[in-house]
């Protein structure tokens, strides 16, 4: 079969051919319906080396963490799980038997520095592939609910809900603020989750115009960047602060839009991936405010973002590509050219912008 692996650091992955997986007890084989190709694909393959990464995550190994498919095969003592039914896959592998791992914080793992692998895609095999095996544990049902747009539930979505459930009790109250900083996949997802999950007005902000008006779209006061814009931020809470604070992006620039906007007891919730620092300093921070980050979610999340999804409370905006184009849809990714999350599809026929792709390829400055 065709799969996309990592092979090396600051190297790009490559489509290669590999023989179909068997799954083994307690396992299903999946035929992968989507796999969804996400930012921290990236940052494997050409920003992390042996020095910057985990070791659980050195190649090689195929990618796709954001995967969804329909059950192909059942390995030995299965049950329960009928063939051709269609699941998300939890991503995260704890060790399976810690008290973390048993409340379904598989990303937290109390073993994590005896584990050789974080996950599907993260050390282990992954889903950029036809097929995949998977614990039946990891499976999320999906019902009758479209299995390739929910592919970017499963990270994406799920970092998203993560971040706002553990933020919800600064905005159960009336009157409550939240504001987004980066309105890509994950942040489309936190502006709609916290529609759905709180009362609170949602602000939003990104220096992509078109990504702040389908923000808009969803319900969010959009904000535009510039000098003033810590200031219109405060203005539209007026002159309290915003709650609870999304930072979707992680620079420097973004923590400290994000410092200089928290109210009183307010929390800052970095989830973004940019390596951006912060200094802190008791008389220029309001009081008991928090600053904190988050990594994807739990099982149990999974399940509930999943059961959003099926009585289509989320929109999920992707752009299919077909399987031997699965590069192309990274190269997209590393030039910022893509709106919402691209979606590997290996079965079915797919449509894409050649001429998009290619001059997107082009111009990325990555090793191999």
């Amino acid at each position: 079969m065709k799969a996309v692996r990592f092979d090396a650091w600051k190297t790009r992955p490559a489509l290669v051919d590999v023989d179909r997986p068997v799954p083994g007890p307690g396992e299903v084989l999946l035929k992968v319906a989507g796999s969804g190709a996400c930012h921290s694909d990236v940052a494997l393959y050409a920003i992390f080396d042996q020095d910057i990464a985990m070791p659980q995550l050195r190649p090689s190994y195929i990618l796709g963490h954001e995967v969804t498919g329909w059950v192909e095969e059942t390995g030995p003592g299965v049950v329960g799980i009928e063939p051709g039914t269609a699941h998300m896959v939890y991503a995260a592998r704890g060790c399976g038997h810690c008290a973390s791992c048993a409340r379904g914080e598989d990303t937290l793992c109390d073993n994590v520095a005896s584990m050789t692998s974080l996950g599907s895609g993260l050390g282990l095999d992954g889903g950029m592939a036809e097929y995949m095996t998977v614990p039946v544990r990891n499976l999320v049902p999906l019902e009758g609910a479209d299995p390739i747009k929910a592919a970017p539930l499963v990270d994406a979505g799920l970092t998203a809900y993560h971040a706002v459930k553990l933020a919800l009790p600064r905005l159960t109250s009336g009157g409550r603020t939240a504001l987004v900083i980066g309105l890509g996949g994950v942040g489309q997802f936190a502006v709609q989750i916290l529609g759905e999950m709180t009362a609170a007005t949602v602000l939003a902000t990104d220096i992509k115009a078109e990504a702040c008006d389908l923000a808009a779209e969803r319900g969010a006061t959009v904000v535009e960047g510039g000098e003033d814009q810590a200031a219109r931020i405060r203005e539209l809470t007026g002159g309290r602060g915003v709650d609870a604070v999304f930072d979707l992006v992680g620079t420097e620039d973004t923590i400290r839009l994000a410092q200089s906007v928290v109210a009183v007891r307010g929390r800052i919730t970095v989830v973004g991936l940019a390596g951006g620092r912060t200094d802190w300093g008791f008389y220029t921070t309001p009081f008991e405010a928090e600053l904190t980050g988050t990594y994807m979610g739990t099982l149990e999340e999974l399940h509930e973002l999943a059961a959003l999804y099926r009585a289509g409370r989320l929109e999920v905006d992707i752009t299919p590509f077909a399987l031997e184009d699965a590069l192309d849809a990274y190269a997209r990714l590393e030039t910022g050219t893509m709106l919402g999350r691209a979606v590997i599809v290996p079965h079915g026929t797919v449509t894409v912008d050649d001429a998009a792709v290619a001059a997107d390829a082009e111009a990325v400055p990555v090793a191999g």
